[in-house]
């Protein structure tokens, strides 16, 4: 009678017979054929991470962009109250009629009735002011008479020392 399973077969099953033997011998059992770690679960799983981190990427996104604008916002109006409170501090100083009348001493050079009103140029302007007007004097040829004319009255407190420093 001839054998109906081949060689490999054959040495298959003694291969697995034996196997079986070592296994009984230590106690252990046969841990059957290896499966592939990733199992079609853990790959749905992975695969609605990743739609939902993409997902909620941009809205992220955009609640970050809104927050940085709310705290530029809130920085601006913060900086609007102080230059508000700075403006009224100003204002009630402007109500002081000392503080009108110092102003006015200060920026437009008056002087209150009976006072003497002096102008202190310090040396080195007056060589300056002359190098200006020199300057000045080659444009007057290009500039319209009245602008001269305005230029003639700007200048004619500092012009007497050049003059005479001229002589």
């Amino acid at each position: 009678m001839p054998d109906r399973f081949s060689t490999a077969t054959r040495i298959r099953a003694l291969g697995a017979q034996a196997q079986a033997r070592v296994y009984r011998a230590t106690g252990r059992g046969p841990s059957g054929p290896r499966r592939n770690r990733l199992t079609g679960r853990a790959a749905v799983l992975a695969l609605v991470v990743c739609a939902l981190v993409v997902a909620l990427a941009y809205p992220m996104r955009q609640y970050i962009a809104q927050r940085s604008a709310i705290a530029d916002q809130r920085r601006q109006a913060q900086e609007a109250r102080q230059r508000v409170d700075q403006l009224r501090e100003e204002k009630a100083r402007w109500q002081d009629p000392a503080y009108v009348r110092s102003q006015a001493r200060e920026r437009l050079n008056y002087v209150l009735p009976g006072e003497t009103g002096y102008t202190v140029v310090t040396p080195g302007a007056t060589a300056q002011n002359s190098a200006d007007r020199h300057d000045a004097s080659e444009a007057a040829g290009r500039r319209p008479w009245y602008t001269n004319l305005w230029d003639g009255v700007d200048h004619a407190d500092g012009s007497a020392p050049a003059r005479a420093a001229s002589n």
